[in-house]
């Protein structure tokens, strides 16, 4: 799946383990694991380069400026507008290839009859939640990092949503879903976004290839009677779409619709056609 329709952001050239990326008019050279060709030409030496991240051999790592830009700033996507900045581990704060998806929920959310109310789980700086909003749904947006939460409320507004289409939680996600089960709450749609490792606020350890099956397991049991949707997103190398189909089958195959799984990229502009690809996402409907 290519994500569509982007002016705002653009790869300009990538290989030797690099992408060049134009973010509107900042440009940014980034790691990235998955570019093992040799680039059409000198990424480093672009002229417009704005700032790199430079990798530490003793892991981490830490941008470098070249020329001016702003501390932060804004791009678009069709009608939403989203806050981008050089962050910790060379993120932006935004993962353009997700549009793909993005594309593919509010689709689904405008051919409802009703208000659908949408679950984001590990929902970062809100880029799903903001699209679901955008397209009509009421969005429940879950991320144990208060700061990621609080840029989804700045990227909410610089979209000019309504101050009640997406609903605030600052919590561990498991645990978030365990009270929901509890208190009987229910979604019409759920979004997955999981980190491949990490550690919970007590500390609990999660690795996804242990913890998914079981989270997904649970996750189903907040599903509304009519559920419209079921997203779970992988940016784990090595969980092939494949694995994410058959965890979509397993848990999901009782009620009954549709389910598949794909890579998702990103164009560029390498006139040897390159695509990037951006991990894999698995997707059963109604």
């Amino acid at each position: 799946m290519i994500a569509p329709d982007w002016t705002d952001y653009e790869i300009i050239g990538s290989g030797d383990g690099e992408k060049l990326e134009r973010w509107k008019d900042v440009y940014l050279l980034r790691p990235d694991p998955q570019a093992i060709w040799k680039p059409e030409f000198d990424l480093k030496g672009f002229k417009k380069l704005n700032a790199r991240y430079r990798r530490e051999a003793s892991g981490g790592g830490a941008w470098e400026r070249l020329k001016p830009f702003p501390e932060q700033w804004n791009v678009g996507w069709r009608n939403l507008t989203f806050s981008v900045r050089p962050m910790g581990f060379k993120h932006t704060g935004l993962f353009p290839e997700q549009a793909a998806n993005w594309s593919l929920m509010t689709d689904i959310i405008r051919k409802e009859s009703r208000k659908i109310s949408v679950l984001n789980l590990f929902g970062y700086t809100g880029g799903a939640s903001v699209a679901c909003a955008a397209a009509g749904a009421f969005v429940t947006h879950v991320d144990a990092a208060k700061g990621m939460v609080e840029r989804c409320k700045l990227n909410a507004k610089l979209s000019n949503l309504p101050s009640d289409s997406i609903r605030y939680i600052v919590d561990d996600c498991a645990k978030f879903v365990a009270r929901e089960i509890k208190r009987g709450k229910s979604y019409d749609a759920v979004i997955m976004d999981p980190p491949s490792y990490g550690r919970g606020p007590g500390g609990e350890l999660w690795k996804i290839e242990d913890d998914i099956f079981g989270l997904l397991s649970e996750v189903k049991k907040v599903l509304s009677d009519s559920p419209v949707f079921f997203l779970v997103n992988s940016y784990t190398t090595g969980l092939q779409p494949t694995v994410i189909d058959n965890l979509l089958s397993i848990t999901l195959g009782s009620f009954g619709g549709t389910h598949t799984a794909y890579e998702v990229g990103l164009p560029t502009s390498d006139k040897r056609g390159v695509i990037l690809p951006c991990g894999c996402s698995g997707l059963w409907k109604s």
